[in-house]
């Protein structure tokens, strides 16, 4: 696969200087965001939640795996439809469309009486997450100069870290506090309206992606925008590239048709549903739904799990920071590497060490979670964050929100049967048999990657898109 770091698109683009750019280049990140903030909250906070939500509505095993995994494949169908909605209606409105999707969802989840309603609630905010997870990390790269793209994209891999992390700590806070309520999850669930509400003001007064509208021909609106978050003469030079290139493809933007009918491109998306897939497979997810279960099972009691389990959502945020750094200095197709033999060797430490060290062993729990920690620190460090980043940023304009909301779409469909299917399996083959599987699928996870993810990092997205259109991409030595 080829590793450039240059194209011949940049070369030419006048070079980033200091400049009041950079602090709204920021502001901007920082709203959008709020976007990721709620996807990790969401699906964050039922891995505390789900304890006193059985007991109060009385749900089964069967219904406590329909309630947690009903958000996620909702979220596969916002992920689909995200993407195309956000190419009819532009990146920024279908933002503020999701934010009222998160508030009302939040709403009907913390006041259903009854499974049926609880679902409902829940197939809301999945609809609302699956269409974040495809269009913030769009808006983003579509808004950032090519030489940071990779860290400020990667900001909202970040934010669904920190998400994830305040569930952690506010279901222990909750749970040590109000555990005696019935209703306490509620609670739980109620704080996310916050973050929604601050999405969509904010997102009220931020601009549209320029790429998004060049292609629906407002160029001067786009240049204005381009001026906004650029340095003094660098808006204009940007903004011929991306005109040119839009042109281009134009005569070719009919959506999935193109791209079946265009070998490259096909092999594009395939790669991107690769990516999205393994990115799941990892099983990062049963961590952040099921930690306090698999943590159980390990031989903590229920309420030092719930306690124990903010450790893999404190490393997960370390990792995503660290991720920030090296993502507009090292390689994408290293990061994945490095990341991927990680999580292979934690997978298969915890299936040892949870065949080989007893169950009375007072060891035993504490070992396996530090191994969690560390393959959670993995995948945060070298994984997430570099996984929503290609995905941003290897598809053409004319594609990109398709492409991304299929890709996503398998992405999250993997996510919801495990996360469907997990309880049963940690429950019938154990977390040992488990583990070791996941180690096999990360192997053969790394084997794709090494063989066929292209390098994205140092590029323009122009400069991707002509050379995903025609192949070259792929020519060993670009």
């Amino acid at each position: 696969m080829p590793n450039s770091a240059t194209d011949t698109t940049s070369s030419h683009l006048p070079p980033l200087t200091p400049g009041p750019y950079r602090r709204r280049l920021g502001l901007m990140s920082v709203i959008a965001c709020f976007g990721g903030l709620l996807f990790g909250y969401d699906t964050g906070v039922i891995n505390g939640a789900l304890r006193p939500m059985a007991d109060e509505l009385g749900l089964t095993a069967i219904t406590e795996g329909v309630a947690t995994s009903s958000l996620v494949f909702a979220a596969a169908v916002g992920a689909f439809f995200g993407g195309r909605i956000s190419d009819a209606i532009g990146r920024r409105r279908t933002i503020i469309v999701l934010a009222v999707l998160f508030f009302l969802g939040t709403v009907v989840v913390v006041l259903t009486p009854n499974v049926g309603l609880l679902v409902t609630g829940r197939v809301c905010l999945g609809l609302a997450v699956g269409g974040a997870s495809t269009v913030v990390p769009v808006f983003l790269a579509e808004l950032a100069p090519y030489e940071i793209r990779g860290s400020l994209s990667g900001r909202n891999e970040v934010a669904i870290v920190i998400g994830q992390l305040a569930a952690f700590v506010i279901n222990a806070i909750l749970g040590s506090t109000l555990g005696h309520l019935d209703h306490v999850w509620r609670y739980m669930f109620a704080i996310c309206a916050i973050p929604a509400v601050c999405l969509f003001i904010g997102m009220l007064r931020m601009p549209e992606s320029p790429r998004w509208l060049v292609d629906r021909g407002r160029h001067q609106e786009a240049l204005e925008v381009l001026r906004t978050v650029r340095p003094e003469g660098r808006a204009e030079a940007e903004i011929l590239d991306v005109e040119d290139v839009a042109e281009e493809e134009r005569e070719v933007r009919t959506g999935l048709g193109a791209i079946l009918a265009n070998k490259w491109l096909l092999r594009i998306l395939l790669v991107g549903i690769g990516v999205a897939m393994a990115q799941q497979l990892t099983g990062i997810n049963s961590i952040m739904y099921y930690g306090q279960i698999v943590l159980i099972q390990s031989g903590f009691g229920a309420n030092a799990a719930l306690i124990a389990n903010i450790a893999p959502g404190i490393v997960a945020v370390i990792g995503g920071f660290i991720a920030l750094y090296m993502m507009d200095r090292v390689d994408r197709r290293t990061v994945f590497t490095l990341g991927l033999t990680l999580t292979t060797l934690c997978h298969a430490l915890i299936g040892v060490s949870s065949r080989w060290i007893p169950e009375d062993n007072p060891i035993r729990p504490w070992v396996l979670l530090f191994l969690i920690v560390a393959f959670v620190a993995s995948m945060q460090t070298f994984l997430n964050v570099a996984g929503w980043v290609w995905l941003a940023e290897i598809f053409p304009l004319h594609m990109r929100g398709v492409a991304i909301g299929v890709s996503v779409f398998f992405g999250w469909m993997t996510n919801g049967l495990l996360a469907l299917f997990f309880p049963q399996m940690v429950a019938s083959l154990g977390i040992t048999v488990v583990f070791f599987l996941f180690a096999g699928v990360n192997l053969l996870a790394l084997i794709f990657v090494r063989t066929q993810v292209p390098e994205t990092r140092g590029r323009t997205l122009e400069g991707l898109e002509e050379d995903v259109t025609t192949g070259q991409i792929y020519v060993v030595g670009k």
